[in-house]
């Protein structure tokens, strides 16, 4: 239990040393990662359940290579793949936020410092250290937390975009393999 209270201490410690910006730098770490999660279950779990629907649709429809067989197969592909890249931009754009926020954290540090310059001058070191850690500390935050999802989030759209070839390689050869009209 003590290792709990200790834990709680020292995060919140941190908090406190970085500044306000750290809390929102964590609240968006946590979204980006709840939707890192999301992801990596939909691939593992769901993704292969909606490719074998979607190729029994496309084994159920005309496969005679008409506009309609091949629109038929745009549209199974499309949805699929609209599903399996949900998300991922998000995710991107959540990276690229999050140093954004440390660096607003760098400034919000900065003006600590000089408001303590302003009022106690070059006096009162530990006031301005202070405002130093409020000003390293989120850019860090931003930083580390931005590179924690980087690996995933490229492994993710990789895996949707080989999924979504895979997929439409099966229904181009279930297309190609169709006996023609007219024999």
């Amino acid at each position: 239990m003590t290792v709990i209270i200790d834990a709680w201490a020292s995060l919140r410690g941190f908090f406190e040393l970085g500044g306000p910006v750290l809390y929102g730098i964590f609240a968006v770490t946590v979204v980006m990662w709840a939707l890192i999660v999301e992801r990596l279950l939909y691939f593992l779990r769901v993704l292969p359940q909606e490719m074998c629907t979607a190729r029994r649709v496309w084994a159920s429809g005309p496969r005679d290579g008409s506009w309609s067989a091949s629109s038929a197969r745009r549209l199974i592909v499309s949805e699929v793949g609209l599903n399996a890249e949900r998300n991922l931009r998000l995710i991107q754009t959540l990276m690229q936020v999050l140093p954004l926020l440390g660096l607003l954290g760098t400034v919000w540090g900065m003006v600590q410092v000089f408001e303590t310059l302003t009022v106690f001058g070059t006096g009162n070191a530990r006031q301005m250290a202070s405002g130093i850690s409020q000003a390293t500390i989120p850019t860090m935050s931003g930083l580390v937390a931005a590179l924690s999802g980087l690996y995933l989030s490229v492994w993710l759209k990789q895996r949707a975009k080989r999924k979504m070839e895979e997929l439409e390689d099966g229904l181009q050869m279930q297309f190609e393999a169709a006996p023609p009209d007219g024999g």
